[in-house]
C-alpha cells in the first residue's frame, strides 16, 4: 500500500526504518508531546516495532519525500476494529523540525485520512494529544476533526500521568471537508 501527495508518500514501515525512528524518538523535538519516555533506544524501538508486525489492529507507516524517497516522519495506526469500523490515529510526526510548519504534517495526516476512510472504508477516525499542544490541536481543527473531551490521566509518560484531549472524525465529515479541499482547489 502507497499513498501520495504532491510532495509526500505513505509506505508500510519495514525493519529497517526502525533506525530512523530509534534516531527520531530520542530527540526531545518529536517526543515532547508524545507518550514516548525518555532513554528510549534502539533496541526498545526494534521490540516494539516486531510486537506490532502481524498484528491487524495496527499498521505502521513512514513518510517520505517524493523529491528523494527519504523518509521524515512516522505514522502509527492502532485500534483498527473491523466490526465498528474504525481506527485510531496513534502516532504522527515529521521528524526534523526545520521541515515543521511547511505543511507537510497536514499532508501526511491527509494521506493517514485517506487511507482511513477511502482504502479501508472506516466510519471512525480517533487520535489524541497532550492537552497543552497547541499545533496539534490548531492542525486537527483545521483537516476536521472534531472535539469529543479530554481525558484526564489518559496517557504515562516518564511514570507521570498525562491528560490527553480526544477528537474524532467520521466518515460523512470527511467526504464533506474532502470535497470542500477540491472546491477550493479549482478556483
Amino acid at each position: 500500500m502507497k499513498k501520495e501527495s504532491s510532495r509526500l508518500y505513505l509506505r508500510e514501515s519495514t525493519f529497517d526504518d526502525c533506525r530512523y525512528f530509534a534516531e527520531w524518538e530520542t530527540k526531545p523535538a518529536v517526543t515532547e508531546f508524545f507518550t514516548i519516555n525518555a532513554g528510549r533506544d534502539y533496541e526498545e524501538v526494534v521490540r516494539e516495532f516486531l510486537g506490532r508486525e502481524g498484528d491487524e489492529t495496527q499498521v505502521q507507516f513512514t513518510v517520505c519525500l517524493k523529491a528523494d524517497d527519504r523518509p521524515v516522519g512516522r505514522i502509527y495506526i492502532s485500534r483498527i476494529d473491523e466490526h465498528y469500523d474504525s481506527l485510531d490515529i496513534t502516532r504522527i510526526y515529521i521528524a526534523d523540525p526545520a521541515m515543521r510548519g511547511k505543511g507537510l504534517g497536514e499532508e501526511a495526516l491527509r494521506l493517514a485520512l485517506a487511507y482511513a476512510f477511502e482504502d479501508r472504508g472506516c466510519e471512525r477516525v480517533t487520535l489524541d494529544y497532550f492537552t497543552g499542544n497547541r499545533i496539534a490541536s490548531t492542525l486537527y481543527q483545521k483537516v476536521g476533526f472534531q472535539n469529543e473531551g479530554n481525558m484526564r490521566h489518559g496517557g504515562k509518560k516518564n511514570g507521570e500521568y498525562v491528560d490527553l484531549h480526544l477528537m474524532s472524525m467520521l466518515r460523512n465529515e470527511y467526504f464533506a471537508g474532502k470535497q470542500q479541499e477540491e472546491k477550493k482547489a479549482e478556483k
